[in-house]
């Protein structure tokens, strides 16, 4: 994931109303649910949910399917996986006791 990726992704999921849409969505993965289901669930005006719905899409959170004349829309939980992945990048490479080491090694 590059960085880009990973800031659209952390900033699509940093307001409440996509935090909540995203957690349904995983809550209903894989098979995920119709934009009025969501709505309903979520207590959201169609308006409102339709532009936090295409921000998640926008960011690869999410993705959606037709099904007949419905959108179904379904966590990307491969996304999160490698925004996760993304964090952990580096992790521990610079810890406290490596970081001690260095300093008496370069004595």
């Amino acid at each position: 994931m590059e960085k880009a990726d990973a800031i659209e992704a952390l900033a699509a999921l940093a307001q409440e109303t996509r935090l909540d849409i995203f957690r349904t969505l995983v809550e209903y993965r894989p098979s995920g649910l119709p934009a009025g289901q969501i709505a309903q669930l979520l207590e959201l005006p169609g308006a409102t949910l339709s532009f936090h719905l295409n921000q998640l899409k926008q960011a690869g959170l999410i993705q959606s399917i037709r099904q007949g004349r419905s959108l179904i829309y379904s966590a990307n939980t491969d996304a999160v996986d490698a925004l996760a992945d993304f964090l952990r990048e580096d992790c521990c490479s610079k810890s406290a006791a490596g970081a001690g080491e260095a300093a008496v090694g370069g004595r």
